[in-house]
């Protein structure tokens, strides 16, 4: 299972009775904004996938360590980031923005409990920028303008989508979602995606899985390599290439000689060329 998100569609009202990812996500996570729902289904998914609490805390690093390889190494100073999922520590805007003020970032979501806690808890710097979307990922021209108020596509961007392309279920339609997003931005913009799978030793979690698309929302899908990887079509992947998001790039920051444990949960970045 994967999802620091608020997954691409949703009610306009907060349901308290059925789980939801972003809730429940928080709660992994170490966080207090959920329910009771969201606690019990978690708990029962830990069962079943003990190392669930290990993918959300992978896919977090992950993100830190792209925006920094963007900032610092690409340049990139502006980000489209969907899938925004409660607020934690050392989110997109926090970690672009110590290291360049002027960056700017627009949230995507649109589940009305995260949107409230992002309006309240995301200030970014006065130096930059920080925005918030309320769209649906499954409309990428709704995103597209209403992130053109903030982010200057004539400019290279950051677009992530951690976590949110497995609450698309159907493949084809993932595909045309990234192709489009990645249609609207300049050659030097970058792509980074994480994605839950099956494969990377991720077998016990088909039954989580299941347990999760029966009593909470949204359903979720995992995919291949193969399929992860055509999410990159026309881009270059930067090295090392597709791997489980927790080695992604863990040894170029000092993290120490060993890797951490391999986690079911691609992560890549790709350059628009």
């Amino acid at each position: 299972m994967d999802g620091r998100n608020g997954g691409p569609g949703g009610a306009a009202l907060v349901n308290e009775d059925v789980a939801h990812n972003a809730r429940v996500w928080n709660y992994w996570l170490g966080g207090k904004d959920y329910y009771a729902v969201d606690r019990q289904v978690g708990d029962h998914v830990v069962g079943v996938y003990p190392a669930i609490r290990e993918v959300a805390r992978a896919d977090r690093a992950f993100l830190g360590r792209a925006v920094r390889y963007l900032v610092r190494e690409a340049g990139i100073r502006q980000f489209l980031d969907i899938g925004t999922g409660l607020p934690t520590a050392e989110n997109t805007h926090e970690v672009a923005q110590r290291i360049a003020p002027e960056s700017r970032v627009v949230y995507v979501d649109n589940d009305p409990v995260v949107l409230a806690h992002a309006r309240a808890l995301l200030v970014g710097s006065p130096e930059g920028a920080t925005d918030y979307v309320d769209a649906d990922a499954h409309d990428p021209e709704a995103i597209l303008r209403a992130a053109e108020g903030t982010l200057d596509f004539t400019r290279p961007v950051a677009i992530m989508l951690l976590g949110i392309l497995n609450f698309v279920s159907e493949t084809d339609r993932a595909r045309a979602i990234v192709r489009r997003l990645l249609e609207a931005v300049p050659s030097g913009s970058h792509l980074a995606v994480t994605h839950p799978t099956l494969e990377l030793g991720g077998e016990a979690n088909a039954e989580a899985m299941r347990f999760w698309n029966e009593h909470a929302t949204p359903p979720i899908t995992a995919r291949s390599r193969a399929e992860f990887a055509s999410f990159f079509a026309g881009t270059e992947l930067l090295e090392p290439g597709i791997v489980s998001c927790a080695h992604w790039r863990h040894a170029t920051e000092g993290n120490g000689a060993g890797e951490p444990p391999e986690v079911a949960q691609f992560g890549a970045v790709g350059r628009k060329p």
